[in-house]
């Protein structure tokens, strides 16, 4: 019986087992396939993962590339000392980093309006200074003008801004990059690099070029920037030598000619010419030029009222001509061409708003003048204007002083025939008479014979003054007699017209003084006041002599002296006279207003 329970339980078993087995093997396949999807997934991160890394190793060769470029470029423009150096170096640096055949750098003009080949590879070299763009004209030009970087891969000759330049085998290249070069957002001209076979010129290539392109620009600018200060130091200079010129002793036309070729020199012109204005026949008159040519300097006077230098005169500005050969008012254009003018700046010459001439500055070529130039060649034509002042002053003060010498010897004559006229007339009336006419002859002496020392016709009342006070004492004051006169105040400078009036008026004070505060006294004291009170001086002349009478009134007084002094003080002076007494004291006062004065420092 055991035994065939046995077999019995052995089917049974064995089912269980395998149904457990396959349970195994079917959770171990859903591991499997867990695993390979859990595999495929790591496979495609590691694949993500290596393209990142081969594209960070770009990044890092391409960075490394545009750092060797910058440094590279770095190097060459330390070591570099002119501008051209620099252009060359980025030349170099750009074919060897970035791989083309062609590389051209144009810069823009004086005139900003065409950019000009000035660095280009070896076989182009010989168009340098040569080949010019317009502003938006070629491929080039349009970056200059758009200021944003071109990429052609293929076919740049088809594109439609491209210029052709069969100096520059322009047909021979396909692909061609230019960017702009740029310093503060100001463009200064444009690097282009062209290759043979087509090339797709990527972000980081643009940037490296753009980058080095920058590099240059700054150097650029600096360069510029510091040949600017070298040229305004040495402009100094010369304005600092001029000045001195201008101060010396030399004669006018000596002192015009230096200013004209120093001028020229420093400013890089071909010549400059200085043309003073004739005032009665309107014309201008050439008087120093830096060009000697015969035919030039020989040439005819200028009409003001028809001409470009005339204009800047009669309009009082700057005038400009960028191509004197096309202006329609420019006098004697053939001669200008022969000579080789070409760009004229003309610079009024005025003084106290007096027109004296004209500076003309040209060039030999376009040059468009700069409002710094503007002002430095306006600061030497203010020199000249201080130039031709000062000759004219020097010859209308000897002129002046010539006149007032014989004025002065003619009216001592005139003196000295009153003087013998008195020793033979025995009347006490007609006496008095004569020594009266000759204190007043004395007086206009004494204003011609200051007149004739100083070196403008001004002339210092102190001066004046202690010349007629001498005068007064050596031939007016009685031998019996002793009359100390001072005189004291402020000092300033009359006109001719009012020197005479001053002196006239003075002179009958003095002798009015003398005739009648010492009739009767032998000792005394005269002294002479001249007082700044605002916007009038105030002369009063005083005595400790016998004082006038109560009843006195110098409007009513039949004295011809008196009369002199109301008259020159209402007339001459434009002021007014009054005479009292003040303290006991006769005191005669004279105010009059300032105008035509000139206050001495140190003076009060």
């Amino acid at each position: 019986m055991a035994v065939n329970r046995t077999h019995r339980l052995i089917p049974h078993r064995s089912t269980k087992y395998l149904r457990s087995y396959s349970h195994r093997l079917q959770s171990e396949s859903n591991e499997i396939v867990s695993l390979r999807g859990s595999l495929a997934v790591s496979e495609r991160l590691l694949s993500s993962k290596e393209a990142q890394a081969n594209q960070l190793k770009r990044q890092i060769t391409e960075k490394e590339l545009e750092i060797d470029a910058l440094r590279s470029i770095g190097e060459a423009l330390g070591s570099a000392i002119q501008v051209e150096d620099s252009l060359n170096a980025l030349v170099e640096v750009t074919q060897r980093l970035i791989g083309t055949e062609s590389c051209h750098i144009l810069l823009f003009d004086e005139s900003r309006t065409e950019l000009v080949l000035r660095a280009a590879e070896e076989q182009s070299r010989h168009m340098v200074g040569k080949l010019r763009l317009k502003v938006g004209e070629g491929i080039i030009g349009w970056v200059a003008r758009e200021r944003v970087a071109v990429a052609v891969p293929s076919a740049a000759y088809h594109d439609k801004r491209f210029k052709y330049f069969p100096e520059l085998r322009e047909g021979e290249y396909e692909s061609m990059l230019a960017v702009p070069l740029l310093y503060e957002n100001e463009v200064l001209g444009v690097v282009a690099v062209k290759t043979i076979q087509p090339r797709e010129y990527g972000p980081n290539q643009i940037r490296i070029l753009s980058n080095l392109a920058a590099q240059v620009a700054g150097t650029i600018q600096k360069t510029r920037s510091y040949r600017m200060l070298q040229q305004q130091a040495e402009q100094v200079n010369t304005f600092t030598e001029i000045t001195k010129q201008v101060t010396s002793d030399l004669y006018l036309e000596d002192q015009l000619q230096f200013v004209v070729n120093t001028a020229a020199q420093a400013m890089n012109y071909k010549v400059c010419t200085i043309m003073l204005l004739d005032e009665k026949h309107e014309e201008l008159i050439l008087k120093s030029s830096s060009n000697q040519s015969q035919e030039y300097v020989s040439k005819p006077n200028v009409p003001l009222r028809h001409s470009v230098t005339g204009k800047a005169i009669l309009e009082n500005r700057v005038i400009i001509v960028d191509d004197v050969s096309k202006e329609s008012n420019y006098v004697f254009g053939d001669i200008a061409a022969r000579e080789g003018f070409f760009s004229l700046m003309s610079v009024p010459i005025r003084a106290k708003d007096r027109n004296l001439g004209v500076l003309n500055c040209y060039t030999s070529k376009f040059h468009r003048f700069s409002e710094e130039e503007e002002k430095i060649v306006t600061a030497f034509a203010n020199q000249i204007a201080l130039a031709v002042q000062q000759a004219r002053l020097s010859l209308r003060s000897a002129i002046l002083s010539e006149m007032h010498h014989r004025v002065k010897n003619n009216l001592q004559q005139v003196a000295s025939l009153l003087r013998l006229q008195m020793r033979y007339t025995d009347v006490a009336q007609a006496q008095e008479a004569l020594r009266e006419s000759l204190g007043r002859i004395s007086s206009i002496a004494a204003v011609h014979d200051l007149l004739s020392r100083e070196d403008l016709d001004l002339v210092p009342v102190q001066r004046l003054a202690e010349s007629i006070l001498s005068a007064t004492q050596g031939g007016l004051i009685p031998p019996n007699k002793h009359v100390d006169m001072s005189i004291s105040g402020a000092d300033f400078m009359l006109p001719l017209q009012k020197a005479t009036s001053f002196a006239l008026i003075l002179n009958e004070l003095i002798q009015n003084g003398v005739e009648h505060g010492f009739k009767n006294t032998d000792n005394g004291v005269i002294k002479v006041l001249i007082e700044d009170i605002g916007r009038d001086y105030r002369i009063t002349v005083y005595n400790d002599g016998a004082p006038l009478p109560d009843e006195f009134d110098f409007r009513k007084t039949t004295r011809l002296g008196l009369k002199i002094v109301d008259d020159l003080a209402r007339t001459g002076l434009k002021g007014s006279f009054w005479m009292g007494n003040i303290d006991g004291r006769a005191h005669a006062r004279v105010v009059f207003p300032k105008d035509d004065t000139v206050p001495l420092e140190g003076k009060g």
